[in-house]
């Protein structure tokens, strides 16, 4: 029967908390769509032959096929096509940047809104989780061991993959808990963690070994994993290593890396009363930088109950590098934009503690390497604004423990890894890497585009030393 298609130029809107609420508390913002939400949405699809949105994913999932499921009403179908391509679908479905990758090329944007793509595989991932009651098979063993290093986005696809190939896989994280950034750095109310944790165990019902508090280049080497019957690795052990600014006053009492600060509310429960490691209620907070991880720790310390946040920024409103959606709902929260500004100094008391910061009025010139206009400082324009905290979210490079470790891994000048192409492999037979630890900081979903690559390079690699 043909699905009578919704040809509304806009998508179904998402369902959220009021703002003043939210504000408040740590619950999810966004509510989720309804049934018949998702599946009036799914019939915005046009069913595209070509299918741009799938070529715009960076793990691949057949997008229209999974739609046209919601649109008929087959949601566990619609399930079973995604989890072909992605490990972690309620996961992607609420932080991937959809709006420069899938939803960016859907056919429907053109003269209009995209499909709702994110908000529907949201929606498909929690309807299976809420009511499937079967446990995933478990996959046929081939026999073959391979470790894995993190346990955050890029390490539990590669793991996913190669469990679902039959290989016997030990994923050894250096927390207490499992999740990499989507534990200790995406806040609660972004991505609820009893989601991540459900994602965790799907993986565990496949045969995936998971072994926390493991910290690769001091328990063990990666030498040492070999010497366990490991026939490869993968290294996706993220950037975790927060850069700051080297100005005067960074080691007062008050200055946080956005890591810190958001690990200690996120994995450590740092809101909860009674939380064994807490942290600074603030009242005035700065936070430097204008990425997603700027807005997770504005929104953050929000609420915390700081009265004023700002987002301190040195391009424009345009040049934010965050998803449009986080920007707006921080902006409804309350949370102050200070573009065209750059800290200088960090101001302190007789107590050694923040009490401002001084910063300088920007102007953009010209395109830099990167394309975006150069900041450039306005003669004069010194001022203070007056923080007892700043929060740096500037980046993050990767720990230099594992490369320092490692004999013969190869890294470039910022730390990274050099692998060779999109498949991972480094400059050490049998050791691959992919994610934050081989690009920088990056996104989620291209960190699990890159285990999904690798774990399928692995399997090339095991496969061809049998022949």
């Amino acid at each position: 029967m043909a699905i009578q298609r919704n040809m509304d130029p806009k998508k179904c809107p998402m369902p959220v908390q009021d703002p003043q609420v939210r504000r408040n508390n740590f619950n999810e913002v966004a509510l989720g769509y309804t049934y018949e939400m998702a599946v009036n949405e799914a019939k915005r699809c046009l069913n595209c032959k070509n299918k741009p949105c799938t070529t715009a994913c960076p793990v691949s999932i057949d997008i229209p096929a999974f739609i046209e499921r919601v649109a008929n009403e087959d949601m566990e179908g619609a399930y079973e096509i995604i989890s072909r391509s992605s490990s972690l679908p309620a996961v992607c479905g609420r932080v991937c940047p959809q709006e420069n990758q899938c939803e960016g090329k859907c056919v429907r944007g053109i003269k209009g809104e995209s499909v709702g793509i994110g908000r529907l595989e949201r929606f498909v991932a929690d309807y299976h989780r809420e009511h499937c009651t079967e446990k995933p098979e478990m996959p046929v063993q081939n026999g073959h061991k391979v470790a894995i290093i993190g346990a955050g986005p890029s390490g539990l696809t590669a793991a996913g993959d190669l469990a679902k190939l039959g290989y016997k896989v030990t994923v050894y994280e250096a927390l207490h808990l499992a999740g990499g950034v989507l534990v200790y750095g995406i806040p609660e109310f972004r991505l609820p963690k009893i989601i991540v944790q459900k994602e965790i165990d799907n993986l565990k019902a496949i045969g995936v070994d998971i072994e926390t508090n493991m910290v690769i280049g001091k328990v063990l080497t990666v030498d040492e994993l070999f010497e366990m019957g490991n026939e490869a690795v993968y290294i996706g052990s993220g950037a975790g290593l927060p850069r700051f600014m080297n100005i005067p006053g960074e080691s007062l009492k008050g200055v946080y890396s956005a890591n810190e600060y958001l690990t200690r509310i996120n994995l450590m429960k740092a809101y909860k009363e009674g939380s064994k490691t807490p942290i600074k209620h603030s009242k005035k907070v700065a936070v430097v930088g204008g990425g997603n991880v700027a807005m997770d720790a504005a929104r953050s310390a929000k609420r915390m109950g700081a009265e004023e946040v700002y987002i301190v920024y040195r391009r424009g409103m345009e040049e934010l590098p965050a998803r449009k959606e986080e920007v707006e709902h921080a902006e409804e929260e309350g949370i102050i934009f200070k573009t065209l500004t750059n800290p200088v100094e960090v101001l302190g008391n007789e107590a050694g503690e923040v009490c401002g910061m001084k910063c300088v009025e920007m102007e953009l010139g010209e395109p830099d390497a990167s394309g975006r206009r150069r900041p450039i400082v306005k003669e004069g324009s010194e001022f203070v604004l007056e923080v007892d905290t700043m929060i740096m979210s500037i980046g993050t490079s990767p720990n230099p423990l594992i490369r320092s470790t490692t004999p013969g891994l190869e890294t470039n000048k910022h730390g990274c890894i050099v692998t060779d192409g999109d498949n991972g492999l480094t400059s050490r037979e049998g050791v691959y890497a992919g994610g934050d630890a081989v690009t920088g900081a990056a996104t989620v979903i291209l960190a699990m585009g890159a285990g999904k690559a690798a774990a399928k390079a692995i399997d090339e690699y095991i496969s061809g030393k049998e022949k």
